[in-house]
């Protein structure tokens, strides 16, 4: 009778470690792991893990990462390391920087300035950003006094290099961050120049959440041996981010609703489609006892700056800001994100979106839906990968105080000042003002003063309506005022 011998086996699973990169097997030097270890950055995000080897040995690069995926220091350290081999203190050239990185938008130039510049400290680099908005006298005298790295929007530098002021032919590694904004929306034709004044062998790199439009004109024309590194799909949500979608009746519910999700504690970004609506908003919160800043492109570059302090340290918790704040606006703890207008197309509505749940951090992000709009918000946030059911919700609805937490306390707004003062006895005011003003710059041939209500024979219209030309007469060559 057949037997079967079964014989038994021992399998060992052989473990091997898993070692979490760092940034100095990354190949970081010493000093910068120090700096960024200071600064609570000890561990490489997916970014900059694949891109840092070769940023570091100078290959030209294009990364993809989701908002908020350390895209800024994954091209601020090899643009760092990399001039600090090459460029010494010593050989700065005024008007002559060897380091440049173009931005969209001035908040994103501060930012990368603010990231660039702790790390450019540590080898005693000099920094500046170049943006328009401000007085180029500032900029012009850091220029003179030599800088090594520009982090500039393309308006301005532009300006700048057909004045003389600076010149782009020392420059090394050129950074383009959000690569797909700087390739559309006019911006491509100023970004081919500026990149053409910089020397053919230069590194370039191009870091963006997607790399579409017009970006694959200029690697054709600009990189050479590139490498892609894609830590995410071109449309990838953000795993930590909540999306709700609240359809409301009407546009006096939807006012509501605006003011009850703006009146938590923690900090949130209100998005408006114009400079009008966001400058009224802020205004419309500040007086209902919610503090809120607005930002938008209409403010001046100190105002803007102002506001955006004003929210990043918490002395207001809302913002309320128009697409300028969708990139480069990086604040931490940013718990809500609230599409008053949704955006009118998907990379916009994931720009904005990225405001929060940044760096690794939870956050949930709101659309208000009226009934006409969901149709078009539907389609969308399809295109955005994102999948969400919308709700019917009210102020007072379940979903929306649960989400808004607790209730910030009202904070009584400040008086206004008053708009008119009271004249002086005797000051004439209003229309009355404006006749005698009138009167007074109306002259004749003479010299002497038209009498009021004399018409033109000509017209047979008021004289005060109108200016005479230098030596004809009340009844010759007679023009309106303001051409």
């Amino acid at each position: 009778m057949p037997c079967t011998i079964v014989r038994a086996f021992t399998i060992q699973k052989l473990v091997f470690p898993v070692t979490t990169p760092t940034f100095s097997t990354l190949g970081v030097p010493s000093a910068l792991v120090a700096a960024l270890t200071a600064d609570g950055k000890d561990t490489p995000f997916p970014i900059q893990v694949d891109t840092l080897p070769d940023t570091l040995a100078g290959r030209d690069v294009l990364g993809r990462g989701k908002t908020g995926s350390g895209k800024t220091l994954a091209f601020s350290i090899p643009m760092v390391v990399r001039l600090a081999q090459k460029v010494g203190t010593a050989s700065r050239k005024p008007g002559r920087p060897t380091g440049l990185i173009l931005a969209p938008t001035r908040e994103l130039a501060t930012q990368i300035d603010a990231t660039l510049r702790a790390l450019a400290d540590v080898y005693k680099l000099r920094t500046m950003t170049i943006f328009g908005g401000v007085s180029q006298n500032r900029q012009v005298e850091a220029l003179r006094n030599g800088v090594d790295i520009v982090v500039a929007t393309p308006g301005r530098l532009e300006d700048l290099m057909k004045q003389g002021l600076v010149h782009l032919d020392s420059v090394q590694i050129t950074v383009l961050d959000e690569a797909d904004h700087m390739a559309d929306l006019g911006f491509l034709p100023g970004v081919t120049r500026i990149l053409s004044a910089t020397p053919r062998g230069g590194q370039r790199l191009l870091f963006s959440a997607t790399l579409d439009n017009g970006v694959d004109k200029l690697v054709a024309k600009f990189l050479q041996n590139e490498i892609l590194h894609s830590v995410d799909e071109a449309n990838s949500p953000v795993v930590q981010m909540t999306h709700h979608v609240f359809e409301v009746s009407g546009a006096d519910v939807k006012k509501d609703l605006v003011k009850t999700l703006a009146s938590g504690t923690g900090r949130r970004i209100l998005f408006m489609r114009t400079k009008h609506h966001a400058k009224k908003l802020a205004k419309l919160l500040t007086e209902q006892g919610i503090p809120a800043v607005d930002l938008h492109g209409n403010l001046s570059q100190p105002a803007r700056d102002r506001n955006l302090a004003a929210f990043s340290n918490g002395d207001v918790k809302v913002l309320v800001a128009t697409d300028v704040a969708a990139r480069g606006v990086h604040v931490d703890d940013v718990e809500l994100v609230i599409h008053v207008d949704p955006p009118t197309e998907h990379k916009a509505y994931l720009h904005r979106s990225g405001r929060t749940a940044r760096a690794g951090s939870a956050g949930d992000v709101v659309t208000i839906c009226l009934p006409e709009q969901r149709k078009d918000l539907g389609l969308m946030l399809r295109k955005a990968s994102i999948t969400v059911t919308p709700q019917n919700v009210t102020p007072s609805s379940p979903a929306v105080t649960e989400l808004v937490g607790e209730v910030a306390e009202y904070v009584k707004p400040a008086p206004r000042a008053a708009v008119q003062q009271q004249q002086p006895r005797g000051t004439s005011t209003g229309a009355n003002a404006q006749r005698k003003r009138a009167q007074r710059s109306q002259r004749d041939h003479s010299g002497r003063p038209v009498a009021e209500g004399k018409f033109s024979e000509r017209t047979g219209q008021s004289a005060n309506n109108f200016r005479g030309s230098r030596g004809g007469n009340s009844t010759r060559s007679i023009r309106p005022q303001g051409r």
